[in-house]
């Protein structure tokens, strides 16, 4: 028969039993919340405005990268985050550049993707551009890259000549105006670079063929073409002046052509070349200087380029704007006829009281 102490001391024992269970049960799950908190609960808050991108840029600090997330209002609970970001030895494994921020992201998916460096690509758009400072601004505004690095590569001729057998002089005929992708903290050198091989992928061997047959090298095509590319916007019009010019080389004429004359003054704005304009001293005044100037008037775009590349055949000599100023020209193959065009448009310019 049991002693009453023991029968007395079994229900004691399994209640203890539950009740240690119970609490196991609930420091567990404490536990496991605490870490689902810290590692897997969404933890990228939603934006009203789209994606979000977080930027860190080079040499960055630990509290900048957080700063950036506060200021930004990208995280739910931005305790947790460092927390974590800590533990995992994020500080020291910073690395630069662009991130998009999805909603809904975890601790641990976001510092996967930070210590990756699985950064986001940005689309960038070369304008045109006629100066050196104005690629610099360009790409200051999209890139992290450094426009005072990227303005000192420019003028760097033995690098130039060495790396992209360019001078300071040509260099503008390796940017070909367009869409681009790069990632934000993009260098200079390697913004350059990414120039060179687009400018690589456009001179196709059957391009290459044609600027021979004309009796040009791509550099040249390039410099044509940007003087092309100054006198018209209009896509009909731009291989028959490439043609032009094209006759006027191969005869030995001087080119010219007004827009080397505003590069030389350095006034794009003005609507009528004048006369003393025509005296400026400078190679780029091809209207004292026989044959090419020595550098592009600005970076000429793949439809200008292919003007020259396939010019239009003709015996024009000469061309004029329209005195209706719709932006097309008329061509002439004497210059008698240019004359008679030239005082109609000049007619045109003097009744809207055009001076300069």
């Amino acid at each position: 028969m049991p002693s009453p102490v023991s029968s007395a001391s079994s229900p004691l024992r399994r209640r203890i039993a539950v009740i240690l269970l119970v609490l196991l049960l609930l420091f567990g799950g404490a536990v496991f919340y605490a870490a689902w908190r810290v590692y897997w609960k969404p933890n990228v808050a939603a934006s009203p405005f789209g994606p979000a991108y977080l930027y860190i840029r080079t040499g960055a600090s630990f509290l900048e990268v957080l700063d950036s997330l506060e200021r930004q209002e990208l995280l739910l609970e931005p305790a947790t985050f460092a927390w974590l970001a800590e533990r995992r030895g994020y500080p020291t494994h910073i690395r630069p550049g662009r991130y998009l921020v999805n909603f809904g992201t975890s601790n641990a998916r976001l510092l996967d993707k930070l210590m990756l460096g699985q950064q986001d690509t940005v689309a960038f758009q070369l304008d045109a551009f006629k100066y050196k400072p104005q690629l610099a601004r360009q790409v200051a505004r999209q890139l992290e890259t450094d426009s005072s690095a990227l303005r000192k590569l420019l003028r760097n001729n033995s690098f130039l000549k060495q790396r992209y057998q360019l001078d300071t002089t040509t260099i503008l005929t390796l940017f070909l105006p367009g869409p681009y992708r790069f990632v934000w903290n993009t260098s200079a050198q390697q913004f350059l670079d990414s120039a060179a091989a687009m400018h690589a992928r456009f001179w196709t061997a059957q391009r290459r063929r044609r600027a021979d047959s004309l009796g040009l090298s791509p550099t040249e095509v390039h410099v044509l073409a940007s003087i092309v590319q100054r006198e018209t916007a209009k896509p009909k019009d731009k291989p028959i002046i490439a043609g032009v010019y094209l006759n006027r080389l191969h005869h030995g004429m001087r080119l010219q052509a007004d827009p080397t004359l505003l590069w030389a003054i350095g006034n794009f704005g003005v609507k009528r070349v004048l006369n003393k304009d025509k005296l400026v001293d400078s190679p780029y005044n091809t209207y004292k200087h026989k044959g090419l100037p020595p550098g592009p008037i600005t970076s000429a775009n793949r439809q200008s380029l292919d003007a020259v590349l396939k010019p239009t055949a003709h015996t024009y000599y000469f061309f004029c704007a329209r005195p209706d100023r719709s932006g097309y020209s008329d061509f002439a193959e004497t210059y008698a006829e240019h004359k008679q065009n030239a005082r109609r448009y000049q007619h045109t310019l003097d009744s809207l009281q055009i001076l300069r």
